[in-house]
């Protein structure tokens, strides 16, 4: 006698393989042949089955529900069809769904809890999703790595980074082939936003290998893209933007021949573009990142324009890209943005509304890019110990060997020399900064020159007369 438990372990073996075909030939099989009741279970298991196509396949998963409770309509105070019909409201209503019953967060089968959770998530109750009590051992084993990689979007929705790197580290471990592949690839984007790129470069190393080599189907070479794409950003923050270049050539290219362009790759060539000084071709990528954004990206397109037009020295635009930004309350960079329009006033020749709005940034907390206006704003009105102290903040809280880093040393040592050296060690030390990362082809490498040259004449000048020289 064909039973509902007995056919779902068979089809869970075939699913742990990948091998989808198989399992709805097993269900299927089973299905003509067991009686009603079990049907109706079976009915419910085939569900579970379409939920792992995802939204593609709610008209499918709708379908199978419908015969469950056609063939045993009490399935319908059961905790797995309440689960499994929460989830499909989830998928088609989002967040406008309704709530998930208790009792399929409680019931007794882990599966029921299972879907339970998904519905939660769907409908963005990420709290209420993590709260449902579900071990990985309970479930299938097509379904373990999927549990934590639920687990891992609800605590990355949440804003809790290190704990969902580590749950999509597990789904990776739990997972097989391009599924694992796909759950590195999760985990190495935590990692590059937590500002781990080297870290994201080594989880991408174990990633590319779980790719064949050759004949990549749609979904391997999406998939590539992604790898790519994510490759590129990591370069990207290594301080490598040439190899950086290369990946998000190859991600759009994959993109394009498997696929549709995408924001975030548009955006992230527009970002190696800036990095190898190609202004007005990252300008024409965050066009075309603007162009593809959904409404939750635009802001980051429009913030990015902002920032190419500034750089090509064209404040008016940048301006008005930069003011868009600044009308969306949730964007998380809004202290940044003021510190930019900032820098467009401060260019267009509007002291001291640039100086008002770099102090706003400055307060909310865009330290180092509204200290750089505030130091440019003080240089106007030759208030040079007000400059120093603004470039002095740079300094301490701009990465080492940014670019912001070295125009801090670059102007504070300038600011000292305008001063007449009155710390010759101090200015002997900010020349010296600077000018180890200034290329010789740069206008500042001369001037650097000049000022170490001043400085430590007047090191000597001082240990000549018994002062203290410079080691």
């Amino acid at each position: 006698m064909i039973d509902a438990a007995t056919t779902w372990h068979q089809a869970s073996a075939a699913l742990a393989g990948g091998d989808y075909d198989t399992a709805f030939e097993v269900m299927e099989h089973a299905m003509n042949e067991a009686s009603k009741g079990e049907r109706a279970r079976m009915a419910l298991y085939l569900a579970s089955i379409h939920t792992l196509y995802g939204d593609t396949a709610t008209e499918q998963m709708a379908a199978s529900l419908q015969e469950a409770r056609t063939l045993s309509p009490a399935l319908r105070t059961g905790g797995l069809y309440q689960a499994l019909s929460a989830e499909l409201d989830a998928r088609t209503r989002g967040p406008d769904a309704a709530a998930v019953p208790v009792a399929a967060r409680t019931d007794a089968d882990p599966l029921a809890r299972y879907h339970a959770l998904c519905a939660l998530a769907l409908s963005e109750r990420h709290q209420e999703a993590l709260d449902v009590q579900v071990a990985s051992t309970e479930l299938p084993e097509h379904l373990r790595w999927r549990l934590r990689s639920w687990q891992a979007d609800a605590q990355e929705q949440l804003g809790h980074t290190a704990d969902a790197v580590l749950l999509y580290a597990e789904a990776a471990h739990l997972a097989q082939g391009l599924d694992r592949a796909t759950m590195l690839q999760e985990q190495a984007a935590l990692l590059i936003q937590q500002g781990q790129p080297e870290n994201a470069k080594t989880v991408l190393d174990q990633a590319r290998l779980l790719y064949p080599a050759r004949g990549h189907g749609e979904e391997e070479a999406l998939g590539l893209a992604t790898w790519h794409y994510l490759r590129a950003q990591a370069l990207l923050n290594l301080g490598q933007p040439d190899a950086a270049y290369e990946m998000i050539r190859e991600a759009d290219r994959l993109e394009r021949a498997h696929g549709d362009p995408s924001y975030g790759v548009s955006l992230v060539r527009g970002q190696v573009l800036t990095q190898l000084g190609r202004q007005e071709e990252a300008l024409d990528a965050f066009g075309d990142a603007l162009k593809l954004a959904g409404e939750a990206d635009r802001p980051y397109a429009n913030h990015e324009l902002g920032v190419a037009l500034l750089d090509l020295d064209r404040p008016v635009e940048a301006r008005e890209k930069l003011e868009t930004v600044l009308a969306e309350a949730e964007y998380p960079y809004l202290p940044e943005v003021l510190a930019d329009i900032a820098e467009c006033d401060y260019r267009l020749g509007r002291l001291q509304e640039a100086q008002q709005t770099a102090e706003q940034a400055l307060a909310q907390g865009a330290v180092v890019p509204a200290s750089l206006v505030l130091g440019s704003v003080a240089m106007e009105y030759f208030q040079l110990d007000d400059a120093l102290e603004h470039y002095e903040r740079v300094i301490r809280e701009a990465a080492p060997d940014s670019r912001d880093w070295i125009t801090g040393h670059q102007m504070a040592a300038d600011v000292m020399a305008q001063q007449g050296f009155p710390d010759p060690s101090a200015a002997y030390a900010h020349a010296q900064q600077a000018l180890a990362s200034t290329p010789e082809s740069d206008d500042w490498h001369v001037t650097l020159q000049e000022h170490l040259r001043k400085a430590e004449a007047m090191l000597e000048q001082r240990g000549a007369q018994g002062g203290r020289m410079l080691n």
